[in-house]
């Protein structure tokens, strides 16, 4: 690798690592013709930067030049940093050569916007392109969408990409304003909208004729940048939640502010990222989609920030009482998941384990219940009596007691990739 192209790297790499939405999960496109590549058999391979991120092997800018003056973004244009460019040829052989050295697994690409939106949009697909046809790449490949770019452009990107994504940018419209006045949600939902109704037609005519090509095969996410703007944790997750219903998302990722300006409107420099926030709305974000939980139960006007102590769960449990203690032997799995300490794998464990009998403490520990959480919540055969009703509050303070966060401990220094 000559010295320009590794300046390069190191510029576009870096500038990279602030977009966190790089997972690769969903991706089915097989090896079918001889190629390189499969992104059916394995994930992006990750790393993670020292305040907490996952970043992917290969994850680039095309370039970092950029039309706009987000106040919240690195690579805004009045920002004085090193600017770089590769051209769509050096992507395509840094991606084969990393690729072919067992370096990478796949290749997510962005970019700032230089010209305007189908300039930059017009040289992501052509490097997406050349690693398809050219190349024959079968591998992963999340490519960004530009807002603004036209239709053709984003269609026929869907035709080589398994993922696609746009950034949300802030959870609100007032937020967005408030510092990058230039853009819109409007801008995001358009393309978002565009590429879902192109996925449901793909999708329809694939039951009707035998060979349809694939589109966007690991679906759509987007990103939010929280703490950089002042939305409460119900704003996000509410924003999070409309997201996933009106475009059926994939995921929807939480990236806590890094400081990186004295702008009175935002944090100043030093200030720590939100990542014990981060990790909370992760959280939320799981028992939405994976819980049965709505997104009313656990944020709403009453409550509208998540506690910082204790996870989503625990706090919905402590505030609702009345669903608790619940028998494990007879409650349906619905209500099993409810129970802090019992995840999805160990709830259906659960119900298939008490068809055989009623379950105790020892078995429920070695089905991979977190019994010193969950003892609190529930009863089983061989439960102790209990002659006092214990209150939320007290509850939270006995589990507290004997678990501390890692969260709240002192971050160790983590790998860096680049």
């Amino acid at each position: 690798m000559s010295d320009r192209i590794r300046e390069k790297l190191n510029i576009l790499a870096d500038a990279a690592k602030y977009d966190v939405s790089c997972s690769s999960s969903g991706g089915t496109r097989k090896n079918d013709n001889k190629g390189i590549g499969d992104s059916h058999s394995s994930g992006i391979c990750h790393t993670y930067t020292e305040d907490g991120r996952c970043v992917s092997l290969l994850k680039i800018l095309l370039t970092n030049h950029c039309i706009y003056d987000c106040l919240f973004c690195v690579s805004r244009k009045s920002n004085d940093i090193k600017r770089a460019a590769f051209t769509v040829d050096e992507v395509v052989d840094l991606t084969m050569n990393f690729y072919r050295r067992n370096y990478i697994e796949g290749l997510f690409l962005s970019s700032g916007i230089f010209k305007n939106a189908d300039f930059t949009m017009e040289r992501l697909l052509l490097v997406c392109k050349k690693l398809r046809l050219e190349q024959r790449y079968n591998g992963y490949i999340h490519l960004k969408t530009i807002p603004g770019a036209s239709e053709e452009l984003i269609k026929e990107a869907g035709l080589y990409a398994d993922r696609m994504s746009i950034n949300l940018e802030m959870p609100t419209e007032a937020g967005l304003k408030l510092l990058a006045p230039e853009k819109s949600h409007a801008d995001v939902i358009k393309p978002l909208e565009f590429v879902q109704q192109n996925i449901v037609q793909f999708a329809e005519d694939k039951k009707l004729i035998k060979h349809v090509p694939k589109f966007v095969p690991a679906g759509q996410s987007t990103q939010m940048v929280i703490g950089a703007t002042p939305e409460s944790d119900k704003d996000i997750m509410y924003t999070a939640n409309a997201f996933y219903k009106n475009f059926s998302l994939k995921r929807v990722y939480y990236s806590g502010y890094v400081p990186i300006s004295n702008d009175s409107r935002m944090p100043i420099l030093g200030t720590q990222p939100p990542l014990l926030r981060e990790n909370r709305l992760y959280q939320t974000d799981w028992l939405m989609r994976f819980y049965g939980f709505k997104v009313q139960e656990i944020l709403n006007d009453a409550n509208p920030n998540l506690d910082v102590d204790i996870d989503p769960k625990l706090s919905w449990a402590i505030r609702n009482m009345q669903h608790f203690p619940v028998d494990i032997n007879k409650a349906d799995y619905k209500m099993i998941l409810r129970i802090p300490g019992i995840g999805v794998m160990s709830a259906k464990k659960i119900v298939q384990a008490r068809k055989f009998g009623k379950l105790r403490i020892d078995q429920l520990k070695k089905i991979g219940v977190a019994y010193n959480r969950a003892k609190h919540f529930i009863t089983c055969a061989d439960s102790p009596y209990q002659i006092k009703d214990y209150q939320g509050t007290q509850i939270k303070a006995f589990i507290m007691a004997d678990s501390q966060s890692k969260y709240l401990k002192t971050d160790n220094n983590q790998l860096i990739l680049f």
